[in-house]
């Protein structure tokens, strides 16, 4: 006797073509749509209005003629000075953040001193802008508690308010060294301790079963693995520094030292300095300077993503 047994058809009204199922078009992507208008409205579109307008003559008419703003030598200086604070500070923060993560391996994960430091970097991360240099001033000023402090025990008559008879550190390029490094540090701890733990204790056992020594894990295996985070990380504090803004406007308000605060002089002067419409081609060169960092971290955490999973 024949039975026949009855099909069904799926619930979601997909045929099965080839034992091959199609999966129904997903909305959640919808998801995605505040994010992207954000994204488009506050980022995308200011950077193209703010980059295009370096194209544009006083009489909004197409130009070439304001790149010529590259060949000031003023211009290249802040260019200059902006690159060595975001090198200096990217270093210095690298290096001593790198440090603390080694030193957070020897703590329990998910304890309280690993917790701590943590949340600790995830808030001085972000701390930043005019609540930061208020804060040095009140601390590192001219009338500073901690340059008052030390002036009264006569250990310094002038440590933190003249530095090469320029006046006060902290209103200097070399100051933003020092306010910089507070919130660089917080952040290579954020980047770098997950590629730290990455590293797997079995290699270290493997290595010193085949009779290597500490200092040949650390060498053969460990920096090599660690190094794509760690110049990714380096990268990517170097970007921070040098986009930075509000921290060293707060602290330099009355002259143009590093490029974002050349390019506010620019927005801002009732007097006509260099080319017209100068601004934007100084943001087009930072903008340039940025994106060739973003694709170089990109690329470079990439390659440190296979040691992190």
């Amino acid at each position: 006797m024949t039975t026949v047994a009855a099909v069904r058809a799926p619930a979601d009204n997909t045929v099965d073509v080839g034992g091959v199922t199609p999966r129904r078009r997903s909305v959640v992507w919808l998801g995605l749509v505040p994010f992207s208008v954000y994204i488009l409205l506050f980022l995308a579109v200011p950077a193209i209005l703010a980059v295009g307008s370096g194209f544009f003559d006083a009489r909004g008419r197409f130009t070439l003629a304001n790149l010529s703003a590259f060949a000031d030598r003023q211009i290249l200086t802040h260019f200059a000075s902006s690159f060595a604070l975001s090198a200096i500070t990217a270093i210095a923060g690298s290096i001593i953040g790198a440090i603390l993560c080694f030193a957070l391996l020897g703590t329990k994960p998910g304890g309280v001193l690993r917790t701590t430091v943590d949340s600790a970097s995830s808030v001085l991360a972000q701390f930043g802008g005019v609540m930061l240099a208020f804060a040095f001033i009140a601390t590192m000023g001219a009338q500073g508690l901690l340059t008052k402090w030390l002036v009264s025990l006569g250990l310094a008559q002038n440590v933190f308010n003249s530095y090469n008879d320029n006046g006060p550190l902290i209103y200097q390029v070399a100051g933003l060294v020092v306010v910089y490094l507070y919130f660089q540090v917080p952040l290579m701890v954020l980047t770098f301790m997950p590629a730290m733990e990455g590293l797997k204790s079995t290699w270290a056992e493997a290595s010193a079963t085949l009779g290597g020594t500490r200092f040949t894990y650390w060498t053969q295996i460990g920096v090599p693995i660690l190094a794509p985070a760690f110049f990714g990380s380096l990268i990517l504090l170097f970007a921070n520094s040098f986009s930075s803004y509000a921290t060293a406007a707060a602290l330099i308000s009355s002259q143009a030292v590093i490029t974002p605060l050349d390019i506010k002089q620019q927005l801002t002067s009732e007097t006509v300095v260099g080319v017209s419409n100068v601004a934007g081609v100084l943001a087009l060169g930072m903008v340039i300077v940025m994106v060739v960092l973003m694709c170089a971290y990109s690329a470079l955490q990439r390659r440190a993503s296979r040691w992190q999973r």
